[in-house]
């Protein structure tokens, strides 16, 4: 569960924002995203859906002011969701399953709003 993640070169990335209500706290969501985090993984894992690996971060307030262009520093209580996938279609295919869609939708009764965006990888690297 707490592991490294080895992502490998092609694969999709899915950025998801979910902006958690005002009375909402991360501790309130901590435990719907375990169990729909463990969900994706069991259910979608490798050749049963293409799911290969993912992450989820708290936003923590820090706003960088060297990596930012913009003037407006502000930002809303955010969790990101990150996840890998073989094909974007895969994503679709397991958040459009039945058994995602209960648990997405009681992370979605905590949350104001959600977006998730798809990237193409065109470079990785590591230290040497």
């Amino acid at each position: 569960m707490f592991s490294p993640i080895t992502i490998p070169f092609g694969a999709k990335m899915l950025f998801n924002t979910v902006v958690v209500r005002p009375d909402v706290s991360f501790d309130d969501v901590e435990l719907v995203l375990a169990e729909m985090c463990n969900t994706v993984k069991a259910t979608y894992g490798g050749d049963k859906g293409g799911f290969i690996a993912g992450q989820v971060f708290e936003f923590s307030g820090f706003i960088s002011d060297e990596g930012s262009l913009s003037a407006d520093k502000s930002a809303e209580k955010h969790i990101a969701i990150v996840t890998y996938w073989k094909s974007f279609e895969q994503h679709e295919k397991s958040h459009a399953d039945a058994v995602f869609k209960v648990k997405f939708s009681a992370l979605g009764r905590l949350c104001a709003e959600s977006k998730e965006f798809g990237y193409n990888m065109l470079w990785q690297g590591e230290l040497e």
